[in-house]
């Protein structure tokens, strides 16, 4: 039990750092984008934003709603990806993890100060500062349009996650195989014992 705490520990520290390292690099990212470009295209990159926040979403629930067996008939036929897929359902408490959890939380952090500078951008654009009435009703729209498409794209995903995992985690477990093979290392290990 205790070896189970320490490795449960030891995953949720360095889940952290790599929240930390990730948001800081997708805020400078998308802030020096968004600042660049004119706000159709910074609205635009924020709904980008909210899609990959949808997808990992969807891929972190599927991955814990997914069963083994029909992966274990596909890896039988040597088909691509049925061994990464095998590796995601094995390692479900960590894939949703890190898909929903980081990921997912970050998308929805960077997504909503992307909309801010948008909103500052339009604000700029109908002459009007921030405080305006203007600026408060945009800021208003935005963060309400941001928060909405994000939960309602998230209930979503979920339910295709539920209802087609097998599907979703073999896509992954294919896209996991082409960056396994272009940049020669493993991303997820079969160790841990199947559902």
């Amino acid at each position: 039990m205790k070896s189970q705490i320490k490795k449960s520990l030891k995953f949720s520290i360095s889940i952290a750092v790599i929240t930390f390292v990730l948001a800081a690099i997708f805020s400078v990212v998308s802030s020096s984008v968004l600042g660049e470009v004119v706000w159709i295209a910074g609205l635009v990159i924020v709904f980008i934003i909210v899609l990959i926040g949808v997808i990992f979403d969807m891929l972190g629930t599927a991955s814990a709603a997914a069963n083994e067996p029909p992966f274990h008939a596909m890896a039988a036929e040597k088909v691509p990806g049925a061994k990464q897929a095998i590796a995601i359902v094995r390692n479900a408490e960590r894939v949703a993890s890190f898909c929903n959890d980081v990921i997912g939380d970050i998308s929805g952090i960077v997504s909503g100060t992307a909309s801010a500078i948008v909103v500052i951008q339009l604000a700029n654009v109908f002459g009007n500062s921030e405080g305006s009435a203007t600026y408060i009703v945009l800021s208003v729209l935005m963060t309400s349009l941001v928060a909405a498409l994000t939960v309602g794209g998230k209930a979503l995903g979920k339910y295709f996650a539920i209802h087609s995992s097998t599907q979703i985690i073999f896509y992954a477990g294919k896209i996991l195989a082409i960056l396994e093979e272009k940049l020669k290392i493993k991303i997820l290990s079969q160790d841990k014992k199947g559902k």
